[in-house]
């Protein structure tokens, strides 16, 4: 993002900044090609693992909101709640 957008831009305020970067990963993930996809771009390869298009060893990135055992559920650490406390 910073060689690709950030640099070669140079914002001029933060407001700028924001709107340029959102428009950016935009398109870093909904036009540009990744090699690592097989020059696909991200969300048609997000797509096919919704549908049900990929092959079995893909992973389900779906977030069910529905099943709150999905969710992480970690604990503070007792020095980080001593700290907090």
């Amino acid at each position: 993002m910073k060689y690709e957008d950030i640099y070669l831009k140079g914002y001029a305020d933060g407001h700028e900044a924001k709107t340029g970067i959102a428009l950016w990963v935009a398109f870093y993930n909904t036009r540009r090609p990744h090699m690592a996809l097989t020059h696909r771009v991200p969300t048609a390869v997000w797509r096919e693992g919704v549908t049900g298009t990929l092959d079995g060893t893909a992973v389900d990135m779906t977030l069910r909101l529905d099943n709150a055992d999905a969710l992480p559920a970690f604990s503070q650490p007792r020095q980080l709640q001593k700290m907090i406390a």
